[in-house]
């Protein structure tokens, strides 16, 4: 019963541990990647869809984004939808490709962003202290019932927190990585 408790637990936190890591991507660090474009919605004949799905999205360089549809008809929606995104980029068409250029990030920007690493890392771990809340009243909950005994118990909340050290360990060296990406000129 602690067992499935636990590895439920854990799935959920791998979960948040990725879906972190997706966030961090879609984070402009001053470098061109296509996952910057993952938020960016299009509108595809009235239904909101991805850039990758609707153009071929590459980076020649480091700092550029080309964006090839595969409709030319799409070549005005996609550049409505990258001027609306949060990303502050500007695109240049030229007819068959819309080109994005990144800019090197201001001092003011790179710290901006720190900012919101940090505080995307805190979420993720908060998210992760409310899973280890939520495993330990179920485990009490089953001590309580005479499921279990108390040493079981105790041991299951006690592997529930390494549990937890585990993911706040893997999470703050995920944003470490962010935080020097973003921090390299």
């Amino acid at each position: 019963m602690i067992k499935d408790i636990l590895t439920s637990r854990e799935e959920k936190m791998q979960k948040t541990l990725e879906s972190l890591k997706r966030e961090f991507a879609s984070l402009r660090a001053g470098r061109a990647t296509p996952s910057l474009l993952d938020k960016v919605m299009v509108d595809y004949y009235g239904t909101p869809t991805p850039v990758n799905q609707v153009a071929k999205v590459s980076v020649p360089e480091p700092r550029m984004i080309v964006i090839q549809p595969w409709e030319k008809t799409m070549m005005k929606e996609l550049e409505k939808a990258i001027l609306k995104s949060d990303l502050g980029l500007t695109p240049n068409s030229d007819g068959t490709a819309i080109r994005l250029t990144i800019p090197q990030l201001t001092k003011e920007r790179r710290e901006e962003l720190k900012k919101t690493v940090n505080k995307k890392a805190e979420e993720a771990k908060v998210a992760l202290r409310n899973l280890r809340r939520d495993a330990n009243e179920a485990i009490k909950k089953l001590e309580k019932n005479k499921e279990i005994a108390e040493d079981d118990s105790k041991k299951g909340q006690e592997d529930m927190q390494k549990l937890v050290d585990k993911y706040v360990k893997l999470v703050d060296t995920v944003k470490a990585g962010k935080e020097k990406e973003i921090m390299e000129v």
